[in-house]
């Protein structure tokens, strides 16, 4: 009897692996009649539909709406839903709508352009109640938006769908974009977000039925499992429940996380995978969070999540949402206190505010919105108790003034004071550290170093402040290189990220075993920070075994050669390669697919430079500075440029300009006052150095510069001053403390 069971649980077992094919979500109305009746005119059923009388929710009425001078009219003509508006060339055109996209709290519609592309329409219609200020037109980003030329146009790169929008929008999609014509031929086999768009291919599961076996199967056929909410209790009368048993892994977090995140896509998506096998997750790190990890951008909500305390419990999404309906799964506070006790949390004693008022409301204490889309308010996941005092010293938001908006920080600063409420960490927060860090201020580096090093601290964050570390090229600690073989992809990540400036050979041997490291963007990362690295020069398995990573980043860029960002990427990967055409060609193709794309001009143009071309390079730059006047970068690299060409007056022109932009960092105003010394401006030199002193202390090449230059002019006594910061920097470094004892020597 074993023996049959066994032989017939290989057969539902080869089965199961047979067949990857999607069933289509009506299959499974039958069995799953209630989850089918709650996913009904869910967000998710209305992703994206056909324009039918009951799906297009806007006024196709002879409608028009006004935008620089551009009318557009929204109108119909027998069963098309049509709008006239202004085209690829500026020129009003008639364009039908292919797809409503989105329901509430706005509906956008999709249009078509040649070589199979759809466009996401930048003026949508608000579908909110007209009390609510719904039911009109309005433009998506009406102060951004220039005319036809800009990248944010609706005809542009940023708001295709088949680039940005399809994965998300619709099941089973293939992008299929043919990179030699520009051209797609996207499809997808369920126009929404269908059943299998979460629990992935359904045809193995049908079979399993078919033979009476699905029982048999872990996950049914299905290549993962989403159930996970587990099962929670008070313990020994505890105000907040806990997880029974721990959560063994991010399954279904991970399997959200895949749209509900900002992420670039890896390859092919995978079902079961980690989220980080399948995409790039992009980190709670400056522009797109705010330095303590609050949403800023447009990140949506898995980067948010998992700093959460909530996350470290164990809860998932379905916890608190309904995941067919994506309703949550109780009104108001009641969805809270399914875990915090409502005779403890939901109380004046705890939220200090009249009950049934805005302020008792745990969400806009802890969840605070921000609006995006103009009327699409999202909150914030990660669960934050709310930090006046860090607005104060930082100026991050906090969501007491997002209530009061009247009042500043520093009366909700006093407000909870009031409470009895104190701030112990107020200067040394760990977002204070991570912030003066990306404002250039060395001496952060200790708290940042043990904000990577603490345990007790989430992943993201961990590897957020790695990160940080290694964009900063401060010299790896040890343990950094320890987290290379943490079992949590996150940190590992990060630990590679960190060594990004250790010397090349070092950075081989520490990273040489993650070439095969079993996430893909922990791989896709070492391939980036190995690409230097001369394969002749090893021997020839761990030759081939960095050939075959190189392959596998350069296919994965491929797949997506339709996106400006990934050509970026591809063109810094083959610049370290030592493939300057392919570089070249890769740059060029993301500025072919977005003109405005700086770091792409700035890019080519630094490449030029180095093929000697200076003539296309300063053309390149002065493109950039055509596009953005004020882009700082641009500026310097155009007085490098000129420095070079032996063009002193405009050189230092550029530079002065420059530096003057600079509001993050160091580096253009040090060039600066380097380039005001060797033109024989010392005072003034002295004195630029001196404020960026001020401003980011600690920096070794600042203050080496000041020594050097308060040396010289005879001002012995600063000079001395200087030394002895510089050798406060690096207190082991012999060659600032023998600088310094030659400037005490000076006192005899």
């Amino acid at each position: 009897m074993l023996r049959t069971l066994f032989i017939f649980w290989l057969a539902l077992a080869a089965q199961v692996h047979a067949s990857v094919d999607f069933v289509g979500g009506e299959s499974c109305t039958s069995c799953h009649a209630q989850e089918h009746a709650l996913w009904q005119g869910s967000h998710h059923d209305l992703a994206m539909t056909t324009p039918t009388q009951d799906t297009v929710l806007g006024d196709f009425d002879e409608a028009t709406f006004t935008h620089r001078d551009v009318t557009t009219t929204f109108f119909r003509e027998g069963d098309q839903w049509l709008i006239r508006t202004a085209g690829e060339d500026g020129k009003l055109a008639d364009f039908p709508v292919r797809y409503t996209f989105g329901i509430y709290p706005l509906q956008q519609y999709l249009l078509p352009l040649s070589r199979g592309r759809l466009q996401a329409f930048e003026i949508a219609w608000d579908t909110r109640p007209a009390a609510e200020g719904g039911q009109r037109w309005f433009h998506l980003n009406p102060e951004e938006i220039t005319d036809h030329t800009d990248p944010l146009h609706w005809t542009g790169p940023y708001m295709n769908w088949n680039t940005r929008c399809a994965e998300c929008h619709s099941t089973e999609v293939e992008k299929r974009y043919d990179a030699a014509t520009r051209s797609f031929d996207t499809r997808f086999s369920a126009v929404d977000v269908s059943c299998e768009a979460c629990h992935g291919p359904g045809e193995a599961h049908l079979r399993l039925l078919e033979n009476g076996g699905a029982a048999e199967v872990e996950g049914a056929g299905f290549p993962l499992s989403l159930g996970q909410r587990g099962d929670w209790a008070f313990k020994d009368g505890a105000a907040i429940a806990s997880r029974l048993e721990p959560l063994e892994a991010n399954t279904q977090i991970d399997s959200c996380g895949r749209c509900h995140s900002r992420r670039g896509t890896l390859g092919e998506y995978h079902y079961g995978k980690p989220l980080l096998d399948t995409h790039r997750l992009a980190l709670p790190e400056s522009p797109l969070y705010h330095h303590d990890g609050q949403i800023r951008d447009e990140v949506f909500v898995y980067g948010s999540w998992v700093q959460s305390k909530m996350h470290q419990a164990g809860v998932v999404c379905s916890n608190c949402h309904e995941p067919h309906s994506l309703q949550l799964r109780a009104p108001g506070n009641g969805v809270c206190a399914q875990c915090h006790q409502a005779a403890v949390y939901d109380q004046p004693a705890h939220h200090r505010h009249p009950q049934a008022s805005s302020g008792a409301a745990c969400a806009n204490c802890h969840m605070p919105e921000t609006t995006y889309m103009v009327v699409d308010p999202r909150r914030d996941h990660s669960m934050r108790i709310p930090r006046p005092d860090l607005s104060v010293t930082m100026g991050v938001p906090n969501a007491c003034n997002q209530c009061h908006t009247d009042k500043d920080a520093n009366w909700a600063l006093a407000a909870v004071r009031d409470w009895g409420v104190n701030f112990t960490d107020s200067s040394s927060h760990p977002a204070r550290a991570l912030q003066r860090l990306h404002e250039g201020q060395v001496q952060a580096v200790p708290d940042v170093e043990q904000l990577a090093a603490d345990g007790s601290t989430t992943p993201i964050m961990r590897a957020t402040a790695l990160t940080a570390l290694g964009q900063a090229g401060v010299a790896p600690a040890p343990e950094a290189q320890a987290l290379l073989q943490s079992s949590e992809p996150l940190l590992r990540l990060g630990a590679v990220r960190r060594l990004a400036n250790q010397p090349l050979q070092q950075r081989y041997g520490l990273l040489q075993p993650l070439v095969n490291d079993s996430v893909t963007s922990v791989r896709m990362a070492v391939a980036e920070s190995l690409a230097q690295v001369p394969l002749a020069q090893l021997a020839e398995p761990d030759a081939e075994a960095l050939r075959q990573l190189f392959a596998e980043y350069s296919a994965i860029q491929a797949e997506h050669a339709d996106m400006p960002g990934v050509q970026l990427q591809l063109g810094m990967f083959l610049l370290n390669r030592g493939d300057l055409p392919a570089a070249e060609k890769a740059y060029r193709e993301a500025l072919h697919l977005n003109p405005q794309l700086l770091p792409a001009r700035l890019n080519l143009a630094d490449l030029l430079r180095l093929l000697q071309r200076e003539d296309e390079a300063r053309s390149e730059l002065q493109t950039a500075l055509a596009i953005a006047p004020d882009n700082a970068a641009a500026l310097h690299a155009l007085g490098l440029l000129e420095t070079r060409a032996g063009k002193r007056e405009e050189a230092m022109d550029y530079l002065r300009r420059a530096a003057e932009l600079e509001e993050q960092g160091t580096r253009h105003r040090y060039v600066y006052a380097i380039a005001l010394h060797d033109s024989g401006e010392i005072t003034q030199a002295i004195a630029t150095l001196e404020a960026v002193q001020r401003q980011a202390p600690g920096n070794a090449d600042i203050l080496l510069a000041l020594v050097n230059y308060t040396a010289n002019s005879g001002d012995l006594e600063r000079a001395r001053h200087w030394a002895k910061l510089l050798l406060a920097s690096d207190p082991d470094n012999p060659s600032y403390r023998a600088l310094l004892s030659r400037l005490e020597g000076t006192r005899q």
